[in-house]
């Protein structure tokens, strides 16, 4: 025993040192990659930012062609699901192909740049996972060390779109799994989120904040408002994955029922969406930063803007286009804030603030996350009201979430079971039996006080 006390801090120290150049140097290569394509995007974007409506019209079908062309024949020898980082963590060791790694960039800039409404993470995020993955098998990483590289290059990869390293460090492993956190993943996924921050500042990339010190003393009865708005958001949250998921089926069936060629069903949606911004205004389309700024900057917002924007998200998603995932929730959310905020006599632009990362704590199933992101993005002085919207918002979803790869380790109610290992996508939550009883129970009473009253 007294070897082993004797020794171990010094084992201690090695893998910290370890995981301080490695992770180090995995948010060097991933900061490079995602400002690379960053700028891309960026020029691309100001390359359609001011291009005639009519043209508009005609670009979104034409950017539905090229993504639908270039995934199909991209992955035609290999799945696309194999490019998944939490399935690449989970199933595959964390191997993630680096022949494909261009293909979802590329996919997702013509998807912006034409219009589709999406977000410029998820191929940050893939940017990063891949980068990783490659890096851990040049130099010979084992299996569980290589699954912890690859996290580190999600998190690098958010972080550095963002510019939120410490939300980013978290966002990558909660995303894993619903209900558990791997502490012994937090020291690497910090550095690499920091490194590919402060490297993605270099290369020119910059970052928007938003502090609010208009707040001041602690207010029980506003901390209760917000928490019904991160309900309300969660709610917001829950119609939005559910609207994904069937429009997504929707296409699905539509393509196999009448035999149409792949490629062409992201064609369908974007005349879809064509024929949806004759009466819903453009802002909707693309990154829609603009539209959040506004909400996040206290601007009245229409009512049901979250929706539209839901919509044509959905829409652009589920017919095949590809992009992130994780924008379109900060949007989504800052205009369900913002709305709430005029019901329940709150100032908008603190609406707008804890609805925007409460909604991505329960649509990506991140409470920890979304919290550390409202500490980054608006101060600390909004803190305690962040925590109460973002909590409220995770468990009012349910099991749900945006990723169908996530692993269930807890269920997040006594009364709900859940297989553990099973992913969110195959559904496997059920009412408990206790709960069951309970409700036989409750109904074999009033069916024997109405036979009372007839009687």
């Amino acid at each position: 025993m007294f070897r082993i006390n004797y020794i171990e801090p010094f084992v201690m120290l090695a893998t910290l040192l370890r995981w301080l150049f490695l992770a180090s140097i995995t948010g060097i290569l991933v900061g490079t990659g995602t400002s690379i394509f960053l700028l891309a995007l960026f020029y691309s974007l100001n390359q359609t930012a001011h291009i005639p409506f009519w043209f508009q019209l005609i670009l979104l079908p034409i950017g539905g062609l090229l993504n639908g062309l270039l995934i199909y024949f991209g992955y035609r020898k290999r799945k696309a699901e194999n490019d998944s980082v939490i399935r690449a963590v989970h199933k595959q060791d964390g191997i993630l192909p680096m022949k494909t790694m261009p293909i979802k960039p590329i996919a997702a800039i013509i998807t912006l740049a034409s219009g589709g409404s999406a977000g410029k993470e998820g191929p940050c995020s893939h940017i990063g996972g891949t980068i990783a993955s490659w890096f851990g098998r040049l130099i010979h990483l084992p299996p569980e060390l290589q699954k912890k590289i690859v996290a580190c290059g999600v998190s690098a990869g958010f972080a550095s779109v963002f510019g939120t390293p410490f939300a980013g460090a978290i966002y990558a492993i909660e995303i894993m799994s619903l209900g558990r956190v791997r502490h012994d993943y937090l020291f690497a996924t910090v550095i690499a989120g920091i490194t590919s921050a402060q490297i993605s500042k270099f290369w020119g990339i910059s970052y928007t904040y938003y502090p609010i010190d208009f707040i001041t003393d602690f207010s029980y009865m506003l901390f209760l408002k917000i928490i019904i708005i991160g309900i309300l958001c969660g709610l917001a949250a829950l119609l939005f994955i559910v609207m994904f998921e069937e429009i997504r089926l929707f296409f699905s069936y539509i393509q196999q029922r009448f035999h149409i060629w792949r490629p062409m069903m992201p064609v369908i949606g974007g005349v879809t969406l064509s024929i949806l911004i004759l009466i819903i205004p453009v802002d909707y389309l693309g990154l829609s930063l603009p539209l959040m700024d506004k909400a996040l900057s206290g601007a009245d917002i229409p009512f049901f803007g979250f929706f539209w924007k839901a919509l044509l998200v959905a829409i652009t998603l589920g017919s095949g286009f590809y992009g992130g995932i994780v924008t379109p929730q900060f949007v989504i959310g800052a205009l369900a804030g913002n709305a709430l905020a005029g019901i329940f006599g709150i100032h908008p632009i603190l609406g707008a603030s804890v609805g925007m990362v409460a909604v991505v704590a329960a649509a990506s199933n991140t409470p920890v996350a979304a919290i550390l992101m409202g500490f980054e993005l608006f101060g600390s002085t909004i803190g305690i009201y962040v925590v109460g919207a973002c909590l409220s918002a995770y468990i009012i979803i349910g099991h749900r979430s945006v990723y169908p790869d996530q692993l269930i380790a807890f269920s997040k109610s006594i009364w709900m079971r859940a297989k553990p290992g099973s992913t969110l996508g195959e559904r496997d939550v059920q009412i408990s039996y206790g709960l069951l009883r309970k409700i036989h129970r409750w109904q074999h009473r009033e069916a024997n006080k109405d036979k009372i009253k007839k009687g």
